[in-house]
């Protein structure tokens, strides 16, 4: 070992033992809030800033998403010393959904896969579980209904949300593309990947699973068999990628809703969710969005669903720019409850 070499592994384990005090004197500063605050130790809207000021601040050579995935786990542990969270989510383990707890929580918390995204809601509504991460819209695929009915039915809150890049991978327990006969995904990865189906695996079997996980699960258990999933899945049933990103759109994302029962404060950068509904007739959808343009509230998003109150009338999912509690938010929100004949909002959170 040379001597300019172990000069740079001493400075190395300097800054170690220095960023192991002040993890802990965090840790202990973190306990200290604990016990000075009320309700959740789960804060969307601080640790919203807490990332957006981290990055602005970050002089590199780590890149901001390093940044944040690193703090992300030095606060979910902090987290801990307070409260142990529970968080539902779609399962098996494996799933996409387990990833974006993770990516949102951090590993200090006890993950609770759940069979549907009823028995998440049902989960967080009882208490047995803190938080739920539900899917609530795919960048190829679009909206998940079921997610949004829920939503109409719930009295919990939006609480946060998050964006994950899917990448969808093929597994099997060999690489030998000639050994597949059917290949088990969920019918939304099937959809997904269709071109790269198409020109390898055309004559292999497609099979409905329900959910990515346990497609892998199934192949798992058939060396003639292959599963479509994330690479997570691959580590959990043992299996290996035959191939990795095989979806059609690279930039295919999934957002995740956080449900809860907290409202949560204004952050800096935020969006409020909700679902109107008025009378159908001419000018009636105008009627509704025109608030928005009044108040100089920007809409990111517009989706209609059928009521289940009468036939052929709709409810409109929305979502809008800002917190419900700014100024032109609020004004806004105000005609609409003067001027529609169902209004719910879902919540305010700090917009990915």
């Amino acid at each position: 070992m040379t001597e300019q070499l172990k000069q740079l592994r001493n400075e190395i384990d300097a800054i170690d033992d220095e960023l192991l005090r002040l993890i802990n004197t965090r840790a202990r500063l973190a306990q200290q809030v604990g016990r000075q605050k009320s309700g959740t130790a789960y804060r969307p809207e601080r640790e919203s800033q807490i990332f957006s000021r981290l990055q602005q601040s970050n002089p590199g050579p780590l890149r901001d998403e390093h940044i944040v995935h690193l703090f992300t786990e030095i606060i979910s542990v902090c987290r801990a010393l307070e409260e142990l969270l529970t968080v539902a989510y779609l399962g098996p383990r494996g799933t996409f959904s387990e990833e974006a707890v993770t990516k949102r929580f951090g590993n200090a918390v006890t993950s609770l896969p759940c069979s549907s995204i009823d028995d998440i809601f049902r989960k967080v509504e009882s208490g047995t579980a803190s938080y739920g991460v539900v899917p609530v819209e795919n960048s190829t695929e679009g909206a998940v209904g079921r997610t949004m009915d829920l939503l109409l039915q719930t009295p919990l809150k939006i609480c946060g949300e998050l964006e994950l890049p899917v990448h969808q991978c093929l597994m099997a327990q060999q690489t030998d593309l000639a050994a597949i006969r059917k290949i088990y995904s969920h019918p939304q990865s099937f959809a997904q990947c269709q071109a790269w189906l198409n020109e390898n695996l055309q004559n292999a079997d497609r099979i409905n699973a329900a959910s990515n996980a346990d497609a892998a699960r199934q192949a798992a258990v058939d060396s003639s068999a292959a599963a479509i999933a994330g690479k997570r899945a691959a580590e959990v049933f043992g299996l290996k990628v035959c191939a990795a990103n095989i979806e059609d759109n690279p930039n295919n994302t999934t957002r995740f809703l956080v449900i809860g029962s907290q409202d949560v404060a204004r952050s800096g950068k935020d969006k409020t969710s909700l679902a109107m509904a008025t009378h159908n007739q001419p000018g009636a959808v105008y009627e509704l969005l025109a608030p928005f343009a009044q108040h100089q509230v920007s809409m990111t998003r517009l989706e209609s669903r059928p009521s289940h109150a009468s036939l052929w009338e709709y409810v409109f999912f929305t979502d809008i720019a800002g917190h419900q509690e700014d100024e032109n938010v609020a004004r806004a929100l105000q005609v609409l409850r003067d001027n529609t004949t169902f209004l719910k909002i879902f919540g305010s959170y700090p917009a990915a």
